[in-house]
């Protein structure tokens, strides 16, 4: 019978912030929030990965002024983001093997600052959506 590693969600996402952050980028995460409710955000305020890109608005801008909503959907936000499909992954992989079975996206707003947002998943068997926090 398999027993979770740490007592509660709380302290796995912090040996996911401190320590295996470190590991993998040589730096601990910047903050860490969350709702007690099973959802967690982990900022890193130089995300070494986007730390030379930049997302170009300006093209689209020329003219008219757009929706700010419709401008996070340009192409070069969303190429941008597809660079963040594997950090997800790993922090959904060792999530996944500390125990905790959870949803991660991120959003790019500020590069290279990059917010991971790990939060419950939707299917019937999830650990947090059953409020185990």
């Amino acid at each position: 019978m398999e027993r979770p590693r740490f007592s509660d969600h709380l302290e796995a996402i912090k040996f996911i912030c401190k320590d295996f952050w470190s590991e993998l980028f040589k730096k601990q995460i910047d903050n860490l929030k969350t709702n007690h409710r099973g959802t967690f955000v982990l900022q890193d305020n130089w995300f070494r990965w986007l730390s030379r890109m930049s997302v170009d608005l300006s093209s689209e801008n020329s003219g008219s002024i757009q929706d700010p909503s419709a401008m996070a959907e340009s192409k070069e936000a969303q190429a941008t983001g597809m660079y963040l499909y594997f950090p997800c992954g790993i922090i959904r992989g060792a999530l996944s093997n500390l125990g905790i079975p959870c949803a991660v996206s991120a959003d790019i707003s500020n590069l290279p600052a990059c917010s991971f947002i790990c939060g419950p998943n939707k299917g019937p068997m999830s650990v947090l959506a059953k409020g185990g926090i």
